[in-house]
C-alpha cells in the first residue's frame, strides 16, 4: 500500500507541474472569474514546492506548521472562486475572510488545542456547499457549461470524498499501516482525477 500511495503521490506532482505551465499559457484567454482557477492551482503548486523544500533541502522532519496555511489558503481561494461565480454580495468575502483569519489567530495561541483535521473537514463541507450550489445554478441556467463545469464537478466530488476519509480516520484511531496508506492512496487517486479534469479543460480552451 505504501507503493500505491507513493505512485499516485509522484504522479500528482507531475500533473500539478503540467497544470501550472498550462494555465500560464492559457491565462490571457481567461476572463476575470476564470482566472480564479489559476490562483487556486498556483497556490497548490507553491504549497507542494515549499513543503518539499523544507523536507528535502532544509531537512526538516516536521512540516506540519504549513498545514494551517494550506487549509486557510485552499478555503479562501475556493470559496472566493464560487462566491464570484455566483455573484454573491461583497460582504460574503468579508465573512469568509474573517473566518479564515480567526482560525489562524486561534491556531497561533500557545497551549490552545485545535484539531486541524476537524477544521479541514469543516472547511471542506463549506467548499462542498458552494460547489454544489454553483453546479445546480449552472445546470439550471446553462451558464458556463462548456468551459469549467467539469472542474466544478470534480472539485465537488473530490472534497466530498475527502470529508468521508477524514471522518473515517477520526473514527478509526487504530488503523493499520496498510489501511492508512490505502486511504491516503485513494485520496491521491481522487486528486489525480481532479488534476486531469483541469488539464483536459484548459487544453480545450479557445479564445
Amino acid at each position: 500500500m505504501v507503493d500505491f500511495y507513493k505512485t499516485f503521490l509522484f504522479l500528482n506532482y507531475g500533473l500539478l507541474l503540467t497544470i501550472t505551465f498550462l494555465v500560464f499559457l492559457k491565462f490571457t484567454i481567461l476572463n476575470k472569474k476564470e482566472k480564479q482557477y489559476v490562483y487556486y492551482i498556483v497556490f497548490l503548486f507553491l504549497i507542494e514546492v515549499i513543503s518539499l523544500f523544507f523536507a528535502y533541502v532544509l531537512e526538516l522532519k516536521d512540516t506540519s506548521f504549513l498545514y494551517p496555511f494550506y487549509i486557510v489558503g485552499e478555503f479562501l481561494l475556493l470559496t472566493s472562486l464560487f462566491i464570484t461565480k455566483l455573484d454573491l454580495p461583497k460582504y460574503a468575502f468579508g465573512i469568509i475572510s474573517f473566518a479564515a483569519l480567526l482560525f489562524l489567530i486561534v491556531n497561533s495561541i500557545p497551549k490552545l488545542i485545535i484539531n486541524n483535521d476537524e477544521v479541514k473537514v469543516a472547511s471542506n463541507i463549506i467548499i462542498i456547499c458552494f460547489a454544489g450550489f454553483t453546479l445546480l445554478q449552472q445546470i439550471k441556467t446553462g451558464k458556463n457549461l462548456s468551459r469549467f463545469t467539469l472542474i466544478d464537478a470534480c472539485i465537488f466530488f473530490y472534497y466530498s470524498v475527502s470529508v468521508f476519509f477524514f471522518i473515517v480516520q477520526q473514527q478509526l484511531k487504530n488503523l493499520s499501516e496498510d489501511n492508512f496508506y490505502m486511504i491516503l492512496g485513494v485520496n491521491n487517486v481522487l486528486s489525480s482525477i481532479l488534476y486531469c479534469s483541469i488539464i483536459y479543460t484548459f487544453l480545450k480552451l479557445k479564445k
